[in-house]
């Protein structure tokens, strides 16, 4: 117990992944995990930490809308918005592709940034489809 609450260290096994947030305040919140693979293998994946890190800090989520977007994204998501499911898709494998060559940090971020702006725009479906 940690003021009044449970907060189970341990549980489940190692390693215990907690979050301090505005909403949690000093007791914070256990992480839940989103697959059927070890937390650790979970977390590995850098997407999901990405992802993990942003939700729950509440920190930055740039949506298609262009709530939470800085002005980099925007700009990114505007240019990309209109563009077809194969543009998408190429633009993807292109910033992928980026990823597993060495890059600055600030790069780095800036490329996961735009991954997950085309992954959402691709989950989303909102592409034009290209005239028949």
């Amino acid at each position: 117990m940690f003021r009044g609450a449970p907060h189970n260290p341990g549980q489940g096994g190692w390693p215990t992944i907690r979050y301090f947030n505005e909403e949690t305040g000093s007791d914070g919140g256990s992480y839940t995990k989103v697959t059927d693979q070890a937390m650790c293998s979970e977390l590995l994946d850098r997407m999901r930490m990405i992802d993990y890190v942003e939700s729950h800090g509440n920190t930055v989520l740039c949506d298609l809308d262009g709530t939470n977007c800085n002005e980099q994204e925007l700009l990114y998501l505007e240019k990309y918005k209109e563009k077809d499911k194969a543009e998408l898709k190429a633009q993807l494998q292109r910033v992928e592709d980026m990823l597993e060559k060495p890059m600055k940090d600030k790069l780095r971020l800036w490329a996961y940034r735009r991954m997950r702006i085309l992954k959402q725009l691709l989950t989303a479906g909102v592409f034009e489809s290209p005239d028949l």
